[in-house]
């Protein structure tokens, strides 16, 4: 990419402060080599930062953390007989949605143990290498003082600018900084709270969604014709969603935009992804270093899957090979927001464990790819001790194995074992049985890193992959381990005997040199 002048943001922002009520677009763009074609976005390269990243860990929080009562808490309020009883969660601890509904929680979210700079000084420790703060879920309050929209975090409940702080940490600890918009799937997400209860006392009362002086939170009711789902085909919502994530990218220049879903909204979506990197272009002397993030889901209405102009992100899923482009997952260690009823498969508790969160990395980086580990905090901003120990365990093992992981690049196959048959990829498979037989492979230069998913129990390991038909083995090395280890290498495997005295634990890793380990670019 070739260098241009620095574009003049204050006709841009006015151009933007006036959200538009009719289907005429307003669009405003910000010079340089990307336009909104498709033609355009495809030339995008993404940057060395993100690929040699692999970690990051993201703050997806906000004021339905408050009834701790897990994802999605603020639609489903308006649910009679949700699966997960959150109706009737709210009904007896706030009241009646047609009377208290989210309007009402919202106050309630005060933050008032949020420590943004011990919590970054601990993920940094854990071994992100990047940062990501929620700014909006589909419960359309903004985590910024947003200039479209009152319903926001400076204005209300923590009265404190959550994006801008979460910034300010990263900052300080050298870490790329992004932000994850959640509003292109508001409008639909918000019509259950159009409805009214079907039985009961309340039966045929409206719920406070339907109040006019609530629309700028709520939304208007779609229109009939409006069949879409997730994202809407109302195009005055389309504008304003491109005035407010336009005023988040331009108030915080992230290095990682993401959505979640496809990429919303046709031409809204292609000019906001072309402006972004425009001006991280122009901030960046002409070199290009933003990584936009969303789905590639076919299922999805009024979004756009145009390979290779983004970074894909995948939802809770691993994918079944080696992906040629990175890609990022993104997933949490419970469930997405607070929830004290929730249970994780491999623990049974409220939080996964420090194996399958390196099991999970690992897995993730010898296909191309990011993690993305959502941080579950209180309503009030701390974390549980769980949590800390977690990440604590999580730190331990990544500055032993860290160089098997960051800065890496896949190897000609990214493992063997009993799992690789098992992988078929998608998103929302995320729970797989790892032994010490399923081995993962990355490079970095000259040297080849096998990684363990497991410990195995008699001190010997098997590596088919790493037979002398594949290479000439020069030297191995422990990771964690000073002495020399004891390895035969035969015509169709390498055998390793692991010393009495390893003290490794979660999953170990081999660093082998020698001829015909050629790492990918």
């Amino acid at each position: 990419m070739h260098a241009i002048m620095k574009p003049r943001i204050a006709p841009l922002l006015a151009a933007l402060a006036c959200t538009a009520t009719s289907h005429s677009a307003e669009l405003p763009t910000v010079p340089g080599p990307f336009d909104s074609s498709q033609d355009s976005l495809t030339t995008y390269e993404c940057p060395d930062w993100f690929r040699d990243a692999k970690f990051g860990i993201w703050s997806h929080w906000g004021p339905q953390s408050v009834p701790m009562h897990g994802d999605w808490y603020a639609r489903h309020l308006y649910t009679e007989n949700n699966f997960r009883g959150d109706y009737e969660h709210h009904l007896e601890n706030y009241g009646h949605p047609s009377k208290r509904g989210w309007k009402d929680i919202i106050p309630l979210w005060k933050a008032e143990k949020f420590d943004p700079e011990r919590l970054m000084k601990l993920y940094k420790d854990a071994g992100a290498k990047y940062f990501v703060s929620m700014a909006v879920h589909h419960d359309n309050f903004d985590l910024w003082n947003s200039k479209h929209h009152k319903w926001n975090a400076v204005k209300m409940g923590p009265q404190r600018d959550i994006v801008g702080d979460w910034q300010k940490a990263a900052k300080a600890e050298g870490l790329p900084f992004g932000v994850s918009e959640h509003l292109a799937a508001s409008f639909w997400w918000w019509q259950d709270n159009k409805g009214a209860d079907s039985k009961g006392e309340f039966a045929g009362v409206p719920y406070d969604g339907n109040d006019p002086a609530y629309e700028d939170l709520y939304h208007w009711k779609a229109d009939p014709a409006d069949d879409s789902r997730w994202y809407t085909a109302d195009k005055r919502f389309h504008q304003i969603w491109f005035n407010r994530i336009s005023d988040l990218v331009e108030t915080y220049k992230p290095d990682l935009l993401y959505s979640d879903g496809g990429l919303p909204f046709g031409e809204f979506g292609r000019t906001l992804v072309a402006n972004y990197y425009n001006q991280n272009i122009a901030d960046h002397g002409g070199k290009l270093e933003a990584v936009y993030n969303c789905k590639e889901r076919g299922n999805q209405s009024n979004a756009e899957f145009i390979p290779g102009s983004y970074v894909q992100d995948m939802e809770r899923g691993l994918l079944p090979g080696i992906n040629p482009l990175p890609w990022q997952t993104d997933t949490s260690i419970g469930d997405w927001f607070y929830n004290k009823g929730y249970k994780n498969k491999d623990t049974g508790t409220m939080y996964r464990s420090p194996e399958w969160v390196i099991q999970t990395l690992v897995d993730i980086v010898s296909k191309n790819g990011n993690l993305l580990l959502n941080v579950i905090q209180k309503p009030d901003g701390s974390i549980d001790p769980e949590v800390e120990t977690l990440l604590a365990d999580v730190g331990a093992w990544m500055k032993t194995n860290g160089d098997a992981i960051y800065g890496t690049r896949p190897w000609t196959k990214f493992g063997e074992g009993p799992s690789v048959k098992q992988m078929t990829g998608g998103d929302f498979k995320e729970d797989f049985k790892f032994t010490a037989k399923d081995i993962r492979f990355t490079t970095k230069g000259e040297k080849l890193y096998a990684i363990t998913m497991g410990i195995p129990a008699d001190g010997k390991l098997t590596i088919e992959s790493l037979g002398l038909n594949r290479g000439t083995i020069k030297t191995i090395k422990l990771l964690g381990h000073t002495g020399d280890l004891e390895w035969n290498q035969s015509r169709f495997a390498l055998d390793v005997t692991l010393p009495s005295d390893y003290k490794g634990r979660i999953a170990l890793t081999l660093e082998v040199t020698g001829s015909g380990f050629v790492a990918r670019k």
